[in-house]
């Protein structure tokens, strides 16, 4: 009979009493295979993130995969978007998963170890999508203007990519294995920002840009993800995404007032 040594005891007491993850949020962006989608929910039930969200698949016969062996109900209840932007609104924190290559990076880059911490301290007061993108392509440069900062599986560097469920499994195993997320002693966190409310401070600060003529509509699309990624960086809390977005609705009433 097998019996676990002291640190086997230990990783498995912390896997019994996960993080929050009733806050994850798995998101597959343009997902091929249906066989991935079904074996990444399988993934994700063996270690209780059970909220998977697809944005556009390929194949909308996804819910039907045999490969969600055990995971039937969290696939047949996966929701579906037609944006990356609704399909992440109401989260805090969005984390895209990059393989790198020879992509040259917008964001912060953290390894698996290090993103998870930070992924479950917000998972005690927000929602957390974690994106994965096409096993062809990725994520696209698009996509990653939503997201907060990028993790990366440390792979070697001859063979990077990785099969869609083997990262999904490896992602939540390792946000799994940290245990219990403890409140901080005295001093509640405060709420961050979901991006419904960041996308609107966007729009408006767009707007405001495009009256004063500091965008031009030659290069709207690239100012708009460059304010996508910079307004993530501030990290904004939901008590000052509203006072922002109150502030940004006055100075546009003045502008279109004049």
């Amino acid at each position: 009979m097998w019996k676990p040594r002291d640190g086997s005891i230990t990783l498995l007491k912390k896997l019994a009493n996960p993080p929050n993850l009733q806050n994850l949020r798995i998101v597959m962006v343009r997902s091929r295979n249906p066989l991935n989608i079904g074996a990444a929910a399988r993934a994700m039930s063996n270690f209780g993130a059970l909220h998977l969200r697809v944005v556009t698949p390929y194949e909308k016969a996804f819910r039907e995969a045999v490969s969600a062996v055990g995971a039937a109900p969290l696939l047949a209840e996966a929701e579906e978007y037609d944006s990356l932007a609704d399909g992440t609104r109401d989260c805090s924190l969005v984390i895209g998963t990059t393989a790198i290559g020879h992509r040259e990076l917008q964001h912060e880059l953290y390894s698996l170890e290090d993103a998870a911490k930070k992924i479950r301290k917000v998972l005690h007061s927000g929602r957390v999508a974690i994106l994965f993108g096409s096993e062809k392509t990725g994520l696209s440069n698009h996509d990653l203007s939503h997201c907060h900062f990028l993790l990366r599986i440390p792979t070697r560097e001859e063979h990077r990519s990785m099969n869609l469920a083997q990262a999904v499994a490896i992602v939540v195993y390792e946000i799994s294995r940290g245990g219990a997320i403890a409140k901080a002693k005295n001093k509640l966190p405060l709420a961050a920002a979901d991006m419904e409310s960041v996308n609107r401070i966007a729009e408006a600060l767009l707007e405001a840009l495009h009256i004063s003529g500091y965008i031009h509509r030659r290069s709207s699309a690239a100012a708009e993800e460059k304010l996508r990624r910079m307004l993530r960086r501030f990290e904004l809390s939901s008590a000052d995404a509203e006072v922002l977005l109150g502030m940004l609705r006055k100075i546009l009433w003045k502008l279109k007032s004049r």
